[in-house]
């Protein structure tokens, strides 16, 4: 009984140990970020991808949105970014269906920050075809190109592969950044060491500092 007790309270202090160590700008596997057991696939010849899975309705996407614009555009040629606009209920298809159709046409970088807006600014629902026609129409999409683009079977390709890799890199919440199909983290676990954010923008400057140095990460590893 000593000895479990004596083993007990030494991986309690290992556990306190590493977590004391743990911060955005040093992550540790398993608390500021988490490592995929089976890696992903990438097409981003040889640059580091960078998938960030999201959803329009989604307040905190709303509100982290900015500072990975920044981000990204930091980042410049370092990496390749992506997005992929995560399934829920059938309430939000016709978000998830907009985004697959404005990046089908070209449009997405036009008019992803206008979408947002109507959601969280304006307070637009946006859960019924026909309301997504009309707010698209109301920004000066051609409206008969939008709805071909919108129910085409393409696009039902794009919906299923969403599913199929909101699956493989088993995301359950949102947002939440992949890098190089290896690795996950989010403004809540970027926190999860540390515990020093206590507002969204610090959570968000948190997760911007664990992608710097997962992309640092994954790029030595290619070497």
């Amino acid at each position: 009984m000593r000895l479990m007790k004596s083993g007990l309270l030494t991986l309690a202090l290992c556990c306190l140990t590493a977590l004391a160590g743990a911060s955005p700008a040093d992550p540790k596997n398993g608390v500021e970020y988490l490592t995929l057991g089976t890696p992903q696939n990438t097409d981003s010849h040889g640059k580091i991808e960078v998938i960030e899975f999201f959803a329009y309705y989604c307040p905190h996407c709303y509100a982290f949105e900015p500072a990975l614009a920044s981000w990204v555009k930091k980042q410049g040629s370092n990496i390749v970014f992506k997005r992929i606009h995560v399934p829920r209920d059938e309430s939000t298809l016709p978000q998830q269906r907009l985004f697959f159709t404005l990046e089908s046409m070209g449009l997405l970088d036009q008019y992803h920050n206008k979408i947002f807006q109507a959601m969280h600014v304006d307070h637009l629902r946006l859960s019924s075809d026909e309301q997504i026609f009309d707010l698209v129409e109301k920004l000066g999409i051609d409206r008969t190109k939008f709805i071909d683009a919108y129910r085409s079977f393409g696009l039902n390709a794009k919906l299923r592969r969403a599913s199929v890799m909101m699956e493989a890199y088993k995301i359950d919440s949102w947002p939440t950044v992949a890098i190089d199909g290896r690795y996950l983290t989010s403004p809540s676990q970027a926190n999860e060491g540390s515990k020093d954010a206590h507002n969204e923008a610090q959570l968000d400057g948190a997760a911007l500092k664990v992608m710097d140095s997962l992309v640092a990460k994954s790029k030595a590893e290619k070497k």
